[in-house]
């Protein structure tokens, strides 16, 4: 009995044991093959990984403000949609789903990328949080969303060419943004630094959003007004060469930045060549006070138009007499500018130009930069036609900034985009012109808005000094006598310079009002009054009642003697008995 039941102990031990056997080998096996899984899904998931297209994506960048502080573009956390084809259990439910929630899907094309069966496809970038709503609402299998970043502009085209945009992927393209990425934040991306736009100190710009939007305003209805083709300003502190506004019309939205490299959105102001026509004529000036052959009381002919061959100069609207030079300079006399330069010689006018920067291509911040078109040979004809901005084409930029080293006393700054940029790293060149001829210069740019073409430039309280320029264009390789480029500079204060502002007209249409006139005084100079007239008193406290000239020296001319101040009525003195007649003011030259 008792070996029975020991029997049956034994034989029950032996069952218990193989059943602990049995399912320790079951365990072990299911662990092992869970841990297999769990391999191969991990080894899968990094494969995927792997071949994702937004594997490259960027992180965030970081935001960017004007002057003051002011936002100008920033980074919005966002989703974007994507889908596992080869998870799908319903193809055909999915893309019914997909194309209820995005009616601008094509239902056929995403049926076909969806059978494909891959591990991964986009739907949809950068999706509004209504849309990702609906989608999780939808109750859709295999899809998912990737948290990115994307670029926003809350100024909409407001100060578009200086900011540039960035692409689907947060990567710069353009303008500012693109900067940003070529000076360092590619740099850190490739170093594997975890960006993060919020962690990154903002770029503070030299843009003043008040100016810019005052010029971009100005600029467009100035555009309509005179059925322009386009048009393009500037505004730039001559003593730093910050940049406090720049505006080309038309322009685009970087929040959709569909037509930034259309043709007719580029920026006119670095990217564009242009003749700027006589506003050149302070560079040719400068030159030939500064030789020491001429000064302000030199007398050049310009009785009769300069012949070459069969081609002749002449003066637009000319006296046809002997000019003193600020006669000249005022009355806009091609004759004389182009005697001048003659009499100095085509190597002469050539290394002044060059030493003013507008023979070379000119770098800045922004990438879009174009290289100014000059003279294939200096011929004696060549030095007559550019001693008046014909014949070489420079962007805006450039003879801006050639025109603000004549009026800061000869320092020749490199313009920048960014606040605060060292002066000295952009001190292109010093002592450029002496200051007697600086102070010259300024002189006659005041003139020139006193009693000259730049008249409609004038604001009460502020001493405005400009020079105006009107070009014909070139088309199909001849100039049009239809068509032209008008431009203005202006300097004030003209007696000690602060800012230098630009405004210029593609193919600007004369109108009842201009009398059918389309040169610059009609158009490009009223458009710089109404802006100077807008933003002064932002930047520059007025003066009241308006102060006198700048520097102003008695200059017999023979209409009448412009006297010292033009501010107590441009008394007119004659070469003889003194006359309290006003002076008679040219309102309609270049």
């Amino acid at each position: 009995m008792r070996k029975h039941a020991f029997a049956l102990r034994s034989r029950a031990r032996s069952r218990r044991l193989r059943l602990v056997c049995i399912m320790a080998a079951f365990a072990a096996i299911f662990a092992g093959a869970f841990i297999r899984l769990v391999q191969l899904g991990i080894k899968e998931e990094a494969g995927r990984e792997t071949r994702l297209p937004y594997d490259g994506a960027p992180g965030g960048r970081p935001a960017i403000v004007d002057r003051n502080g002011q936002l100008l573009a920033t980074d919005i956390p966002i989703a974007s949609l994507y889908i596992e084809p080869r998870s799908i259990p319903d193809l055909d439910e999915a893309v019914e789903k997909l194309t209820a929630i995005f009616p601008e899907l094509d239902a056929g094309e995403l049926h076909s990328r969806l059978r494909s069966k891959d591990a991964f496809t986009w739907i949809k970038r950068q999706i509004p949080p209504d849309k990702q709503q609906a989608v999780i609402d939808s109750g859709l299998a295999a899809v998912g969303f990737r948290p990115e970043n994307q670029r926003l502009y809350p100024n909409g085209s407001l100060a578009a060419h200086v900011l540039g945009a960035v692409d689907i992927d947060n990567f710069g393209i353009a303008g500012i943004e693109k900067w940003i990425d070529a000076n360092w934040l590619a740099d850190l991306r490739g170093g594997g630094v975890d960006l993060k736009g919020r962690e990154l100190q903002p770029v503070e710009l030299s843009i003043d959003l008040r100016v810019q939007y005052a010029m971009e305003q100005e600029l467009g209805k100035a555009v309509t007004k005179f059925g322009a083709a386009a048009g393009a300003g500037l505004l730039l502190d001559v003593t730093n060469g910050e940049i406090l506004a720049l505006a080309s019309y038309p322009a685009f939205d970087p929040n959709n930045p569909v037509d930034a490299f259309k043709p007719d959105r580029i920026n006119r102001v670095t990217a564009g060549v242009f003749e700027m026509g006589s506003t050149f004529k302070a560079l040719t000036t400068a030159m030939a006070l500064e030789s020491g052959r001429f000064d302000l009381e030199s007398v050049v002919d310009a009785s009769r138009p300069l012949s070459f061959g069969r081609q002749r100069i002449h003066d637009y609207r000319g006296k046809y007499r002997p000019l003193t030079i600020p006669e000249a300079f005022i009355h806009s006399s091609n004759i004389v500018m182009a005697k001048m330069a003659m009499a100095l010689g085509p190597e002469a006018l050539r290394s002044f130009l060059g030493r003013f920067g507008v023979l070379s291509q000119l770098a800045t911040e922004l990438p879009e930069s174009a290289a100014p078109l000059r003279p294939s040979s200096w011929s004696e004809v060549t030095t007559a036609t550019v001693s008046f901005g014909h014949g070489i084409a420079v962007t805006p930029l450039q003879a801006s900034m050639a025109v603000a080293a004549l009026a800061n006393g000869g320092r020749l700054i490199r313009p920048t985009f960014i606040k605060d940029s060292p002066l000295s790293e952009r001190t292109m060149a010093e002592n450029l012109v002496s200051a007697n001829t600086s102070e010259a210069i300024r002189h006659l740019l005041r003139l020139n808005t006193a009693v000259g073409s730049a008249t409609k430039a004038d604001v009460p309280g502020y001493v405005i000094g400009g020079k105006t320029g009107t070009a014909e264009k070139v088309v199909q390789g001849r100039y049009s006598k239809l068509l032209n480029v008008t431009s203005f500079m202006g300097i004030v204060p003209a007696d000690n310079p602060r800012y230098l502002l630009l405004t210029l007209l593609d193919e600007p249409r004369g109108l009842a009002e201009t009398y059918g006139n389309r040169t610059s005084g009609w158009n490009a100079v009223p458009l710089g009054g109404a802006l100077l007239h807008r933003i002064l008193p932002m930047l520059l406290t007025p003066v009241f009642p308006s102060p006198p000239g700048a520097g102003a020296v008695l200059v017999a001319t023979g209409d009448c003697c412009i006297g010292r101040d033009l501010g107590l009525g441009d008394p007119c003195l004659p070469q003889g008995p003194v006359s309290a007649a006003p002076c008679p003011r040219d309102r309609t030259g270049e």
